[in-house]
């Protein structure tokens, strides 16, 4: 099986059933309050992306210094992710404990972290994007992610539906995505990212992503 090497989470070894992804071994996340887990490598190519590792250690870094106070900043969005669910769905009693949260930082009671992907996003910007996938208690079916741009900017709070923007989900100009807009607002990286000589490529981890987990449950 092959292997990479990231300055950042060690060892990456190839997965045995879609080429492109790479994954680590357990690693503490303080974001998470040290919880273990894997990190993988998505839509990757070593051939063809020569700057994803280099990128991606950056982006890690960063995502590695968030602590679990700068989780609970997120809070609101989550928030309002799962009441925003809530008031479109038929009543369940089983959402009461939902409806009964007293503080928006206890939403995290009813969140659930499983992984945690990289990714180049497919246009435009074409930054390294970290996803860390949640299930939830109100989306059992497509659960939550919330989407890091180079590892720092929360750009995103949705249902897993495959795209790292909510331009990209909703095929609008970047300029009308807030949340990315705002990434750029906050700070810019000291230096260009070299992306003239990547290629586009089909955004199809999610594809995978969903293959594998059927095998599993099977």
């Amino acid at each position: 099986m092959k292997k990479i090497t990231s300055e950042t989470v060690g060892i990456l070894t190839q997965d045995n059933q879609f080429e492109d992804w790479w994954i680590s071994d357990p690693i503490s996340i303080p974001f998470l309050e040290n919880k273990s887990m894997t990190i993988t490598f998505v839509d990757f190519n070593p051939d063809d992306d020569v700057n994803f590792i280099t990128e991606s250690d950056k982006a890690l870094k960063l995502f590695l210094n968030k602590k679990s106070v700068d989780r609970l900043e997120l809070s609101e969005l989550a928030y309002e992710n799962c009441m925003k669910f809530l008031s479109v769905v038929p009543y369940d009693k089983a959402d009461e404990p939902l409806w009964k949260i007293k503080t928006k930082a206890d939403i995290w009671n009813f969140i659930y972290p499983t992984d945690i992907y990289v990714s180049r996003r497919h246009r435009r910007d074409k930054d390294i994007y970290i996803n860390m996938a949640c299930e939830c208690e109100w989306e059992q079916e497509h659960g939550l992610q919330f989407i890091f741009r180079r590892g720092e900017f929360l750009v995103r709070v949705s249902d897993q539906d495959g795209h790292l923007t909510e331009a990209d989900a909703y095929d609008k100009d970047d300029s009308q995505d807030k949340l990315l807009i705002k990434s750029n607002n906050i700070n810019e990286f000291s230096k260009a990212v070299e992306v003239s000589s990547r290629p586009i490529q089909n955004n199809n981890w999610w594809r995978r992503i969903c293959i594998k987990i059927l095998k599993i449950n099977n």
